[in-house]
């Protein structure tokens, strides 16, 4: 079954101060967009307010997941919707490890496959090079950022949501850790059909996760959308190429060109 994120002319603030000025976008499933751009530009207000991290105010647009409101629900429901979440900076749950985060997440979204967590679990993390010894571990206390982005990565294979949002997966990443866990994304995209907003600054994650299309924010609004190409445009002139622009680029609607097409830390958990 195909699903569809649209944002259409969202715009929001922080702190009193707007950042987001009429941002379009249209991810269908197993579809990869990139969304690059400079420090301030937007890119992290962006991840927050699709997931309504608090705090962020909500200008105008809208955002809907296969026709549904998601500015008009809470965070956890925005998860049980199909919308994921993999952060920048990974949250500590003392206390609580990976499986019984991801159990209780299962039995929130009433999902088949709850009893079968740990093997699962396990069967992802050898996938991707993470230490089985650290599935019962506290959630992301005392792990390294690598293996705290490796961490999310487990979580986000074994949920299957229809679309995840990496905010700078990159972040903190030595190139071993980073081609596992951007290889294992793109795959979802093949297995489940899995659509992806990924938000980077460097074209180092996209050799991995390869993008259909690249769209570059710019002051809150998007000024120019391609395919990989335009990433690499940017790695070789820059963000000062795209300083100047004023207006939003049209947002792209067309199709996939591959052949096969605590509330914010994972779907479903109240």
């Amino acid at each position: 079954m195909s699903h569809v994120l649209e944002i259409h002319d969202l715009s929001a603030s922080v702190a009193e101060r707007q950042i987001l000025n009429g941002i379009d976008l249209i991810v269908r499933s197993g579809e990869v967009h990139a969304v690059m751009g400079p420090n301030g530009a937007g890119k992290s207000t962006l991840s927050a307010v699709l997931m309504g991290k608090a705090g962020y105010t909500v200008l105008g647009g809208s955002v809907t997941l296969d026709g549904q409101d998601l500015l008009a629900m809470p965070t956890w429901q925005r998860a049980q919707a199909g919308l994921h979440l993999v952060m920048q900076y990974p949250t500590e749950v003392p206390g609580v490890s990976v499986e019984d985060a991801l159990r209780q997440a299962h039995l929130a979204r009433r999902a088949e496959g709850g009893g079968e967590m740990r093997s699962r679990l396990e069967a992802e993390a050898a996938r991707i090079g993470y230490a089985s010894r650290l599935l019962d571990r506290s959630m992301n206390v005392d792990l390294s950022g690598g293996e705290k982005k490796r961490n999310e990565t487990v979580q986000l294979a074994v949920l299957q949501p229809k679309f995840a949002i990496l905010d700078e997966l990159d972040s903190g990443l030595d190139i071993d850790a980073l081609r596992d866990c951007a290889r294992r994304v793109e795959d979802l995209t093949n297995e489940i059909g899995l659509g992806v907003v990924a938000i980077t600054h460097y074209n180092r994650l996209l050799e991995e996760l390869r993008p259909d299309f690249v769209h570059i924010l710019v002051r809150g609004r998007i000024v120019a959308s391609g395919g990989p190409e335009l990433a690499d445009q940017l790695e070789r002139d820059g963000y000062a190429a795209f300083a100047g622009a004023d207006e939003p680029a049209s947002t792209v609607q067309a199709a996939a060109v591959r052949p096969s097409s605590l509330d914010e830390l994972f779907g479903g958990l109240r």
